[in-house]
């Protein structure tokens, strides 16, 4: 079973910058494509970044294009969201996914509980 747990959220002013931390315990990452999602008050979770199981690949969401950074360390088990020049529109629940198929293409998905990020306007 795997689990998921955030760390990292907090107040900050815009133009900050902030990490996320995702740890994940019961097993390895090393197969998981890990992804970062978020959700705004008043709007629907949406995608922010994914990082691929080996690092190679990653992918952004346009509106946090070059001022995040998503990152992966697999034997400490655990991915990061680097957040620079933090905007208010930024500020939302911040979620870890991770998700693997199996070779009959079997999907596993699974999330974190969020941590709350707040840019001051």
């Amino acid at each position: 079973q795997l689990q998921l747990v955030e760390s990292g959220g907090g107040l900050v002013q815009p133009g900050g910058s902030l990490t996320l931390s995702c740890k994940a315990s019961g097993k390895t990452l090393d197969y998981y494509t890990m992804g970062w999602f978020r959700q705004a008050p008043g709007k629907e979770r949406e995608g922010v970044s994914c990082i691929s199981n080996s690092a190679g690949d990653t992918l952004y969401a346009d509106s946090v294009k070059g001022r995040f950074t998503i990152s992966r360390d697999n034997a400490k088990n655990t991915v990061y969201l680097q957040m620079y020049s933090l905007k208010p529109e930024d500020t939302a629940v911040y979620y870890c996914n991770a998700d693997v198929r199996n070779s009959y293409n079997v999907r596993y998905n699974y999330w974190g509980h969020g941590t709350q990020v707040s840019v001051s306007s």
